[in-house]
């Protein structure tokens, strides 16, 4: 048995679902395709796919090893093109993992421009707000908010978002408009939770020269970045953004209204983060330069307030 066609069919196999379908990406027959499957679960003592009539799937024992599988062969394809001088010219797969607005609104609408200036790379591309295990789950990096505290990675930073407290008119006309964080118990907020913990992610507010969290009263809350900004637009409570373009859109419609000013949170910083201990494909990194230009781009045009953006305070 040739191991390595074997994982490259196993892979082609798991990513298409399908083992007549991989056997077409391959230009196999059929019966290869599911012989060399065969051959890799014998040398490995396990069933890779529990197969069916109708579909089929990896077992718990093929989904690790796809992983493994998929870190060996793209570290195979990184020695042979830098054995073959062909470093400038990257190709191959990377995972990525990014947050689901920032995949919605800048990542995904950017990466055109990407596979112009890297035909040869593919992207999978997940979009998530949770915390990603990347040795574990074979992720080549993510895009992340907020501090980076975990020593076995690199953080390499993008820039840093203003962050804004708003609502919307609705709201404001129905409670009145807060004129300072102490008078915030008469008034309620969107929670945001954390999608790892749980927990409640507080307001925040420069008070007396330090930042601090006001307690408010929530009927509403929830884990996603896009929902959250939804419930505000609806008028449901007070909530704090990162000023991006979306959310200044949303001001300059008059949608939102920013207020307490003077008391402005910290910035929120983005980072694009990727295992220390692993050597950086030349693909990962043609990623990584490339989301950093894409990011000094948006917070360049960033900088500046959107002409007629509302402002209370």
């Amino acid at each position: 048995m040739d191991l390595l066609n074997a994982m490259q069919t196993f892979e082609k196999v798991a990513e298409l679902g399908s083992f007549s379908q991989a056997a077409l990406a391959l230009g196999l027959p059929n019966a290869s395709v599911s012989t060399r499957v065969s051959q890799l679960e014998d040398r490995l003592g396990v069933k890779l796919f529990a197969r069916t009539t109708r579909r089929v799937r990896l077992t718990d024992e093929g989904a690790v090893y796809l992983e493994w599988a998929r870190r060996l062969l793209a570290e195979i394809d990184e020695v042979e093109d830098r054995l073959r001088g062909r470093v400038h010219k990257p190709r191959g797969r990377i995972r990525i993992d990014v947050p689901a607005s920032a995949g919605r609104h800048v990542i995904g609408p950017a990466l055109p421009e990407f596979f112009r200036r890297y035909p040869d790379i593919t992207v999978d591309m997940g979009c998530t707000d949770r915390a990603v295990d990347l040795i574990s789950e074979g992720v080549d990096c993510v895009v992340r908010g907020g501090a980076v505290s975990d020593e076995m990675l690199v953080a390499r930073r993008l820039g840093c978002y203003k962050v804004i407290t708003c609502a919307a008119p609705g709201y404001l006309a129905r409670f009145g408009i807060p004129s300072s964080p102490e008078v915030l118990g008469e008034h309620r907020a969107v929670n945001f939770f954390s999608a790892k913990s749980g927990k409640v992610l507080p307001l925040e507010f420069m008070l007396n020269g330090e930042m601090q969290t006001v307690p408010m009263s929530s009927q509403v809350g929830t884990n996603d970045a896009d929902a959250y900004m939804a419930l505000a637009l609806q008028g449901l409570g007070i909530a704090q953004f990162p000023r991006t373009r979306t959310v200044m859109e949303a001001l300059a419609a008059g949608r939102l209204v920013q207020v307490l000013e003077p008391w402005r949170p910290d910035d929120f910083q983005m980072f694009v983060v990727y295992p220390r201990n692993r050597h950086l494909s030349a693909r990962v990194r043609a990623f990584v330069d490339w989301i950093v230009e894409v990011y000094a781009e948006l917070f360049g045009e960033l900088n500046g307030d959107i002409a007629g953006a509302a402002r209370l305070s």
